[in-house]
């Protein structure tokens, strides 16, 4: 992955590079000379540069302004509670979460395409007016599961008024009240797939303790049931619904 943002950072330098020596020499490309001060000139090396910059913060964005953090810390936490810290692997845990956030996602992207960027390419409406259209669904989605508490407190900590609507709160400011909102629930969620786990726990080492099996550790007995009740109830179907649902 940082590969590419490399080769992308390498080719924009490259573009930058080029377009700086055939403004300075005439004779590059058999074209006219452009002056290094041309307006258009420095304002397609600032288009460059933005794009570099979104495209490196895009994991970044993914993970703050969708449902990426709420899935994959309830996942992270599934198989916390279960005693088996490396099954499954990271990479299938992150993997299952981006396909869920993109299932997740799926009408605010179909929104954003359809009122953005098609009408975008088609050269209906302009850049500006493409980006308010396709920043709007993506704040609705995040206000809905925004707790009013957290906005209020940023809201405080950024010396900023109380609003009289949705369109008055900044985006600087939601975008951390919905990531503290979604670590909040994610914990909730967490905590109750916790329980049972944590009798079974319980109940094997009271056992244990009963047999006079003190030196025999209660993880190593209370595993297997645990793997057999998550087997049971189809644990993963369950936690999935659960997490999924939750945004709708």
């Amino acid at each position: 992955m940082r590969s590419g943002w490399w080769r992308l950072t390498a080719l924009g330098a490259g573009v930058l590079f080029a377009a700086s020596a055939c403004a300075a020499d005439p004779n590059a490309a058999q074209a006219q000379p452009v002056p290094s001060d041309d307006p258009r000139l420095v304002a397609t090396a600032l288009q460059i540069l933005v794009l570099l910059t979104v495209l490196s913060l895009a994991p970044a964005i993914l993970v703050m302004v969708t449902s990426f953090t709420r899935i994959v810390v309830v996942l992270s936490l599934v198989r916390s509670a279960i005693g088996v810290p490396q099954l499954p692997p990271n990479q299938v845990l992150i993997g299952l979460a981006l396909f869920l956030t993109a299932f997740v996602m799926a009408p605010v992207v179909r929104e954003v395409n359809d009122e953005a960027l098609q009408p975008y390419l088609s050269g209906s409406i302009g850049q500006e007016e493409a980006l308010a259209r396709a920043e709007a669904p993506i704040r609705a989605f995040m206000l809905r599961q925004t707790r009013d508490s957290d906005l209020a407190m940023l809201m405080k900590v950024a010396g900023q008024p109380k609003p009289a609507n949705a369109d008055e709160i900044p985006t600087y400011v939601l975008i951390p009240a919905f990531t503290l909102s979604e670590l909040r629930t994610a914990f909730q969620m967490g905590f109750v797939m916790f329980v049972p786990f944590l009798i079974i726990d319980l109940v094997v080492s009271s056992a244990l303790l009963s047999m006079g099996m003190m030196m025999l550790p209660p993880v190593v007995v209370s595993l297997p049931f645990k793997l057999l009740l998550f087997v049971l109830v189809d644990g993963w179907s369950l936690i999935v619904g659960s997490v999924v649902g939750s945004f709708f």
